[in-house]
C-alpha cells in the first residue's frame, strides 16, 4: 500500500509539471505505471495507481486551465486518456505472460502510439477548431492548434517519457528480482551468453 501511495503522490507531481513548464507536457511516468504495473504487479489494487493519479491531478489541472486561459477538458477526454490507461494494462498483462525485453520496447512503444492517436482524434472529434474531414484529423495528429507548440512536439514527449519510465521502472524491477533471487530478465541474458559460449568451448577441447 505505501508504494502505491508513493507511486500515485509521485505521478500526480509530475503531471502538475508542464503547468509550469510547457515544454514538459506529456512527459510524464503515468503510462509507464500502468503498463509496468500489469507486468510486474500481481496484486491488482496496485494496477488503479496510474487511474488515481490521473484523477486527481485532473482536479488541478482542469482548474489551471480553466483560470489561466479559459479552457476546460471535456468529459472524452478524460474518458479518451482514461481507456488509453486502461488499454496499456491489458498489453502489460500480455506481456507479462511473454517477458521480454523486446517486449516490453514493443509494449511501451505500443502504448505511446496508442496514446498519441486516441487522445488527438478525440481533439479533433470534439474540438469545433477542427474541420471534420481527414485534413482535420491529420492536422489534430500532426499541427494542432497555431497558438501552441505542434501536437507531433507532444507525441515526442510522450514517446521518450514512456520509453525512459519503462525502461527505468523495467530495471529497478529486475534488479530486485535477481538479488532476491527471482527469475529475472537479466538472468536470461545471461543464460543465452552462456549458451553461446559453449559450442567454443567444446570445439576447444576437439
Amino acid at each position: 500500500m505505501i508504494v502505491a501511495l508513493i507511486l500515485i503522490v509521485l505521478a500526480a507531481l509530475y503531471r502538475l509539471v508542464p503547468t509550469t513548464e510547457l515544454a514538459l507536457a506529456n512527459f510524464s511516468p503515468v503510462m509507464a505505471i500502468a503498463f509496468c504495473g500489469a507486468v510486474y504487479f500481481r496484486n491488482r489494487w496496485m494496477w488503479l495507481v496510474p487511474f488515481a493519479a490521473v484523477g486527481l491531478s485532473d482536479l488541478y489541472i482542469n482548474h489551471f486551465y480553466a483560470t489561466q486561459y479559459g479552457f476546460t477538458w471535456p468529459l472524452s477526454g478524460t474518458i479518451a486518456r482514461t481507456a488509453c490507461f486502461a488499454a496499456a494494462l491489458f498489453i502489460g498483462l500480455w506481456v507479462s505472460q511473454r517477458k521480454s525485453w523486446l517486449n516490453l520496447l514493443n509494449g511501451a512503444l505500443l502504448g505511446a502510439i496508442l496514446f498519441y492517436i486516441v487522445t488527438n482524434t478525440q481533439s479533433w472529434a470534439s474540438d469545433a477548431f477542427y474541420a471534420k474531414t481527414f485534413a482535420g484529423w491529420w492536422q489534430a495528429l500532426t499541427v494542432g492548434h497555431p497558438e501552441y507548440p505542434p501536437t507531433v512536439y507532444f507525441f515526442r514527449n510522450t514517446l521518450f517519457g514512456d520509453l525512459m519510465f519503462t525502461g527505468l521502472f523495467a530495471g529497478i524491477m529486475e534488479c530486485i528480482a535477481k538479488r532476491k533471487g527471482e527469475p529475472s530478465l537479466l538472468d536470461n541474458d545471461e543464460t543465452e551468453e552462456s549458451t553461446d559460449e559453449k559450442p567454443g568451448e567444446v570445439e576447444a577441447k576437439d
